[in-house]
């Protein structure tokens, strides 16, 4: 018997209202692979990820996470299941702590945040005790990721994770992705726009349009010419 994938997204639709937004899409993530989908603005990668998490209803087709279909379960059920989810702007508690923020992410029967999130991102450690809204972009995404990973994820989704930020940092969280995932053996989808950031970190590329995927390109063949012209007006 084979295993199941960490995700497999089969003919969604999703709509706002009456306006179809995502249009009979599937997908499906292999174990410790990092997925990367592209898209210019509007062409429903957010609304995707949103369905992924269940913040938004899926009007037709399945989502299953690792063979468990999630696909009518509320948010805080698929992440019990496996999933957690990094959202576009980080929406982290201004006012709490980078120790209270991580600490909403973890499951009810732990108290303590495992130590090992704080060997990923270090400067968490020294600035536990300070506010998250004080904190940089670059430093408020580690946090919203260190939370997201408190769950202890089977798949981890981030939207959008490079909105604001600096080139430098942008590079940063490529070399950090990929040590997450082969530390934690993670599977990882990333929403993106930054075609750079793409092609450092992604195993697998996949570009949005209109709803619809209409690219897909494996890490051995990436490159800016082969996706350049879909991520251009």
């Amino acid at each position: 018997m084979t295993s199941s994938l960490p995700l497999k997204v089969d003919s969604i639709r999703v709509s706002y209202g009456e306006s179809e937004v995502i249009e009979s899409l599937s997908l499906a993530a292999a174990s410790r692979e990092i997925l990367a989908i592209l898209g210019l603005n509007g062409m429903g990668k957010t609304t995707l990820m949103k369905a992924l998490i269940g913040l938004l209803s899926v009007r037709a087709g399945t989502v299953t996470v690792d063979g468990q279909d999630v696909t009518t379960a509320p948010p805080f059920s698929r992440v019990s299941s496996g999933l957690a989810y990094v959202p576009q702007g980080r929406l982290l508690f201004p006012a709490l702590t980078v120790e209270e923020n991580i600490e909403t992410g973890l499951h009810a029967s732990e108290k303590t945040i495992p130590a090992e999130l704080f060997d990923l991102f270090p400067v968490l450690r020294d600035m536990r005790k300070r506010r998250a809204g004080n904190l940089s972009g670059g430093q408020q995404q580690q946090v919203a990721i260190a939370r997201a990973l408190a769950s202890r994820p089977k798949v981890l989704l981030l939207d959008e994770p490079t909105e604001g930020l600096q080139p430098s940092i942008i590079k940063e969280m490529a070399v950090q992705l990929r040590r997450i995932r082969d530390e934690r053996g993670l599977t990882i989808v990333l929403s993106e726009q930054v075609l750079s950031f793409a092609l450092a970190v992604a195993d697998r590329v996949v570009v949005m349009a209109g709803g619809r995927i209409v690219h897909e390109s494996p890490r051995g063949v990436l490159s800016e010419e082969s996706l350049g012209h879909y991520l251009t007006i």
